[in-house]
């Protein structure tokens, strides 16, 4: 069971971390930096502490996977989601508490709707001439 502690822990990290991007976090004796860099952080003070990093790198590229399949694929490029919550947790854990929903699930997609229209998926103006 501890083999599967840290993997684990930091998996869940660098979801939070990819979600909350460019909050600042502290990490030892006051240092501040956004929280998508504290997975890779604490990676390597492990590394300097323990001399190993291979089950925070484990962690961190479990972590990126499900954040690619379940966040970034939908709203980057459009995709379905490939990952989804299994229903039996809903009984446990409800979707709907105190007018937040929809943890794990990803916000509807920015990609343009007209996408394919002129050069390159872009609608290009005229634009305004310079000087007259």
């Amino acid at each position: 069971m501890q083999l599967l502690m840290t993997p684990m822990v930091l998996s869940v990290l660098y979801v939070w971390c990819q979600v909350n991007r460019d909050v600042i976090v502290q990490f030892f004796f006051g240092t501040q930096f956004k929280a998508m860099y504290l997975p890779w952080v604490f990676a390597i003070f492990n590394i300097v502490i323990r001399g190993s990093g291979k089950d925070e790198l484990v962690g961190i590229f479990v972590g990126h996977v499900y954040f690619f399949l379940t966040f970034k694929y939908p709203q980057e490029y459009g995709g379905r989601q490939l990952i989804g919550t299994p229903s039996f947790l809903y009984r446990y854990f409800p979707n709907r508490r105190g007018g937040v929903s929809g943890f794990g699930v990803a916000p509807a997609s920015r990609r343009p709707q007209n996408q394919g229209e002129g050069f390159r998926g872009h609608r290009w103006g005229t634009g305004q001439t310079l000087g007259n």
